[in-house]
């Protein structure tokens, strides 16, 4: 397989059989984060457990103590009173019936993240086939369908980020950006491993971390010693 030059560089410079401890593994990640934009650093876990079974799901959400670096954009659906609070905790947009005609008439989709009270979950269903897709059905499980939207507003503003079982049994979830540096990066790590470990279903047996990498945008992977963990 043919790499480019920064990439094939990057491989150069740190064993990839190896696993390294968690801050030395940051470092190498950093260092080899040699694209001209501000690169995200992301996490990606797996798991011993069978994500095919309803028993052995992992899914939460958490507030990194640094956030992501990403500011997100927030569609609120919301009525009277709570799409008031909405808006003063810095919702981008605010609406309700109005704002789901035109996700359905204009394919407008301006937002990272839709968070609704429960009153208006029927409406938001209309176009659950328009928003399943793409990640944005808002689900109490990840505190997006809630009646004190001002606050998950602001968690979402703080780096709030949801993490959860793919099909493969890999959690894949950003951790930071290059700009935080390796003390701010190692802490988000951290708060999301400790989140993840306690989220251990009771229906796992054996193994429950298999393996865990940090990579950069464009960097390649490294290991954690996750025996650590």
């Amino acid at each position: 397989m043919k790499y480019g030059k920064n990439y094939a560089e990057s491989l150069k410079s740190y064993d990839r059989s190896k696993a390294y401890e968690a801050g030395e593994a940051v470092n190498i990640v950093l260092g080899n984060a040699k694209a001209k934009f501000d690169e995200t650093v992301e996490l990606h876990v797996r798991l011993g457990i069978d994500p095919r079974q309803a028993d052995q799901q992992v899914r939460g959400v958490l507030v990194l103590p640094h956030g992501t670096g990403k500011t997100k954009k927030v569609l609120v659906i919301a009525k009277g009173e709570r799409a008031d609070a909405a808006a003063a905790a810095g919702a981008d947009y605010v609406g309700a019936e109005e704002m789901i005609q035109k996700i359905q008439t204009e394919n407008w989709f301006d937002f990272d993240v839709m968070i609704t009270t429960p009153d208006m979950m029927g409406v938001v269903g209309r176009i659950g086939r328009l928003l399943g897709p793409k990640g944005l059905m808002p689900n109490p499980k990840s505190g997006t369908v809630t009646m004190d939207v001002a606050r998950a507003v602001a968690e979402v503003k703080a780096g709030k980020v949801e993490y959860r079982l793919d099909k493969t049994a890999i959690i894949h979830c950003p951790i930071g950006k290059k700009s935080f540096g390796n003390e701010k990066i190692l802490e988000n790590f951290n708060a999301l491993m400790d989140a993840i470990v306690k989220a251990k279903p009771a229906a796992a047996k054996g193994q429950y971390i298999k393996s865990i990498s940090l990579a950069s945008t464009m960097g390649p992977g490294v290991k954690v010693n996750y025996n650590k963990i």
